[in-house]
């Protein structure tokens, strides 16, 4: 099912609904600018925002939630937050204090979603246990991993309990990562989309252009169309109001078979960040 309004969510494996589109924050940095970009965002429907410790900046996330909820005149419970655990904290109690210290520089009482921010090596299945524990007292109402390879998911699920509901990778035309999206879909684990628009770097290709022109569209409301009907739940970053608003207008009109099948042959599994493989944080 393809989302119909900014609104929608999906049914994650424990029954948490999931918006399919939200406010990513990477390398926003604190202040008004930030805050203004949150409260924006919520002030014209989007229902999801997702930051991480090693953004620095939690504080000005939580700034701007309280604000967006006032403006929209919603409750904390119409809103899905994701935040993540650092490299440095991947043990168990410290993840544990992880959570704790990010919770209370958003000013909330719980996360709507916590996830392991990467794969390293011998740390994240100890890490994972905390997540379980966390889940299991209510301090968060989902738990999942991000870049994370079909070989992590495969050894995190052989040694604990409870299964990733979720895997943020990147993802966008040069990535698709098809086959790691069927084995998470295969287990029921959802796939959600970082660096949707690889960093800006799409934004004058020809084929999407193309794309582009035929639905009077911008490209990046191409690419992110794609993203939901595929199934990828997505969450580009701006902090301008007008592509904020821009963004999330991808609800009056759908790609055909054909723009899906050239969007996806754009595939070169070409990366904007590290590989979780050999990446050295």
């Amino acid at each position: 099912m393809t989302a119909k309004n900014l609104q929608d969510t999906t049914t994650l494996s424990n029954g948490v609904n999931m918006p399919w589109f939200g406010l990513g924050v990477f390398k926003v940095e604190e202040g008004p600018e930030l805050v203004n970009a949150v409260r924006t965002a919520i002030q014209h429907g989007y229902r999801s925002v997702d930051t991480a410790a090693i953004y620095e900046n939690e504080e000005g996330v939580g700034q701007g939630i309280r604000e967006g909820l006032e403006a929209a005149g919603i409750q904390r419970e119409d809103l899905f937050v994701t935040s993540k655990v650092w490299n440095a904290d991947l043990g168990y109690e410290s993840t544990l204090k992880a959570c704790e210290t990010s919770v209370q520089k958003l000013g909330l009482e719980y996360l709507d979603l916590y996830l392991i921010h990467w794969p390293v090596e011998g740390k994240y299945v100890e890490a994972w246990k905390a997540l379980e524990t966390l889940y299991k007292q209510g301090r968060v109402k989902a738990i999942g991993v991000s870049n994370f390879h079909i070989h992590h998911l495969e050894q995190l699920m052989k040694e604990t309990e409870i299964k990733p509901m979720v895997n943020q990778v990147e993802y966008h035309p040069r990535l698709t990562q098809k086959e790691l999206q069927q084995y998470c879909q295969a287990n029921g684990i959802q796939f959600e989309a970082w660096s949707p628009l690889m960093q800006g770097q799409l934004l004058d290709q020809e084929d999407l252009q193309g794309i582009a022109a035929k639905h009077h569209k911008s490209i990046a409301q191409i690419i992110l169309r794609w993203d939901l009907q595929n199934g990828v739940i997505t969450i580009p970053k701006s902090t301008k109001e007008h592509r904020i608003i821009e963004n999330a207008a991808i609800f009056d009109f759908k790609l055909s078979d054909e723009d899906m099948q050239r969007i996806d042959s754009l595939n070169q599994d070409l990366r904007v960040g590290p590989d979780p493989d050999d990446f050295d944080f």
